[in-house]
């Protein structure tokens, strides 16, 4: 036989698969993602699986210690599988753990239902009652029967109807042609017809029989590099019914976009990565109607989504190779109005899915969203709006310019990348105090259970402690203690492999059986990724000739922005030094944004008007970037006039 078994624990689940499949690949064919940072080259390590039962070939050991060797620890992106086994999982290394941010925090949205006169003249082309409505809009139609002295066509018939409340210019297809003439008569002329705004055209979608004018949903998607959020809308009430998000299927393909770009080109990558997050959004509308019972995914009329580049080129299957190679340019950042059974989206077999526009290859429709929420491209006051992630992205502006940029943080604040670093998952240290040097720190994890590893916030409040005991100084380098350490056995700061290290948490406390510590190399790590935050925010206000104190607020968005302490930010380095006050947390402004832009054709204008307005600038090859890089590799600064003290 060609096929083996491979059980999961804990979840039970087993899978037959070929001999010498890996175990990263038996996991995804089981529907299990593993941590992959690396998408399954053997390098990052973060891949741990134990092996309870059977035997595999494993092609490299080096990265695991003796001890983890002994108690069956193996990376499952380098272990064949061809007899039948048992695997473990621990939870550091399962990749649908963790916290994910349904919604936004914003107090105030943009007013979605303002006048039609604030759009372009040249949009205006159809009554209010479209502009002001969602995506789709169900209109109920009582036609007057056909008669010798009525010979208009059926399908006139239907726009005669629709010109009588002002909406005039309006198309359909074929599929609606072809059953038209039995379906008026069968259902005595009383009908609803489902109206689209399709790429500038109004579409009659879909017909259906009688008044269902009232039952009309709709699915609002933020695609995120690391998760995906679904908000199902009843689009008549414009209330969410339910917001649910899972991790994204493609993170055992790598944990950030450059490295799914380079995997979406070798064979059949594209395909993979495209299914996965397709995999991703039809289980999320299955489990939001299934929340609801009486809800079924034919009566989702349109979905919208926003996301980066990257996500919405791989949501289509669009080719992503360049994206990451300069020029840098996107197939397109404004996608068209599809059919969302095109991509495999299994609503209603006519519904419509659209996306928010974006600016450029690093600047998506996730940011506009965002950008709508924030209502920054409203206010006279010049705001900055920035998003961290794995990139972080960063407008500056007002109602009457707006300036982008983008820049490479990588996953270290994601946990990513960092010797014991997770994310934010149960057992994960998020809060730390450090009293001495010499002294073992105080720690908060999520969940208040055993320490498992260190999340984004965590490694923040851990390096603003080093910083101000004396752990590390100003260029972030771990200093020896000078005095002798009252237990010699349990040393804090003590040689390894790429020198000295902090021990945060020594094995037979964790939750892992393994020490839990920042390494120096973590640090340098670390201090780079701030140091891109600072000096992108920097870029863009000496581009603008603007200074820190002419920016009268910062909206912060995006998962790992909503767990920032913004006073132990400020104290590394990583955000300006202003008022507590002048930051105000967005949250998931990307679903936010793409709730109003379904609810509303106003909002999709306004989008499109922020995208149009937004000017990019690369950083990658700006030199103002570069210096102001440099001068942030300090912590905070190599300027300390820039961070007073009190500096809040």
């Amino acid at each position: 036989m060609n096929k083996v078994k491979v059980k999961f624990l804990p979840f039970n689940k087993t899978v037959e698969i070929n001999k010498g499949t890996t175990i990263l690949e038996s996991a995804r064919l089981a529907d299990i993602h593993i941590q992959s940072i690396c998408g399954g080259d053997g390098v990052c390590g973060k891949c741990r699986v134990i092996l309870k039962q059977g035997k595999v070939s494993s092609l490299t050991t080096s990265l695991l210690t003796p001890e983890e060797i002994d108690d069956g620890v193996i990376l499952a992106c380098e272990s064949k599988v061809f007899e039948e086994v048992q695997i473990e999982i621990p939870p550091e290394s399962r990749a649908d753990e963790g916290e994910i941010l349904l919604s936004a925090r914003a107090q105030k949205y943009l007013d979605i239902y303002s006048a039609v006169e604030e759009l372009e003249p040249d949009i205006i082309h159809e009554a209010k009652i479209l502009f002001s409505s969602p995506l789709a809009t169900k209109l109920f139609l009582n036609l007057a029967p056909p008669s010798l002295e009525d010979t208009v066509s059926d399908l006139e018939r239907i726009y005669r109807e629709l010109r009588k409340i002002g909406i005039s210019a309006i198309q359909t297809g074929l599929f609606n042609l072809r059953t038209l003439s039995k379906f008026l008569r069968q259902n005595n002329y009383q009908i609803t017809a489902t109206l689209g705004k399709r790429n500038g055209t109004t579409e009659l979608v879909f017909l259906e029989a009688k008044d269902t004018s009232k039952t009309n949903y709709g699915l609002a998607l933020d695609i995120g590099t690391t998760t995906v959020v679904a908000h199902l809308i009843d689009m008549v009430s414009k209330e969410t019914l339910c917001a649910i998000g899972s991790f994204n299927k493609q993170i055992t393909y790598g944990d950030d976009i450059i490295s799914r770009i380079i995997f979406a080109s070798e064979r059949k990558g594209l395909e993979k990565l495209h299914l996965a997050v397709i995999d991703n959004i039809n289980n999320l509308i299955q489990d939001s109607c299934s929340k609801k019972g009486n809800i079924k995914p034919d009566d989702i009329s349109a979905v919208v989504c926003a996301g980066n580049p990257t996500m919405l080129h791989l949501l289509l299957n669009i080719d992503p190779t360049y994206l990451r190679k300069e020029p840098y340019v996107a197939v397109t950042n404004e996608m068209p109005v599809i059919r969302a059974a095109e991509v495999g989206i299994r609503i209603n077999h006519r519904g419509l899915l659209a996306c928010a526009p974006g600016v450029s290859s690093y600047i998506g429709g996730d940011i506009t969203a965002g950008l709508l929420v924030s209502d920054l491209a409203e206010k006279q006051d010049v705001s900055m709006y920035i998003d961290m992630g794995t990139n972080g992205e960063i407008v500056l502006g007002n109602k009457d310019w707006l300036v982008s940029c983008a820049c490479s943080i990588g996953p270290a604040f994601e946990g990513s990348g960092i010797s014991s670093g997770t994310r934010a998952i149960k057992g994960a240290i998020q809060k730390v105090k450090i009293i001495s040097p010499n002294a073992t720190p105080s720690l908060e994890t999520i969940g208040s259970t055993k320490p498992s590893g260190i999340c984004g916030s965590g490694l923040i409040e851990i390096i603003s402690e080093m910083l101000k005991a004396g752990i590390i100084n100003r260029a972030g380098k771990i200093q020896p203690l000078k005095s002798q350490i009252p237990n010699p056995k349990s040393e804090i700061i003590r040689p390894g492999d790429e020198g000295l290290e902090y021990l945060i948490v020594p094995k037979e406390r964790s939750a892992t059986g393994r020490d839990i510590v920042l390494t120096q190399a973590d640090i340098d790590h670390l201090i780079r990724s701030k140091a891109a935050v600072y000096a992108g925010i920097s870029t863009l206000l000496k581009k603008m000739n603007y200074q820190i104190k002419d920016v009268q607020r910062f909206y912060i968005a995006g998962g790992f922005g909503s767990h920032l302490d913004i006073t132990k930010s400020i104290e590394i380095g990583l955000l300006p030094a202003v008022p507590i006050e002048n930051f105000q947390y967005i949250g998931n402004g990307s679903v936010e944004g793409a709730r109003m832009i379904l609810l509303s054709y106003i909002a999709m204008a306004k989008a499109k008007k922020i995208a149009d307005k937004m000017t990019y600038i690369e950083l990658s090859t700006d030199n103002i970037f570069t210096e102001e890089f440099v001068s942030a590799m300090f912590l905070p600064h190599t300027d300390l006039s820039l961070f007073p003290t009190p500096i809040y």
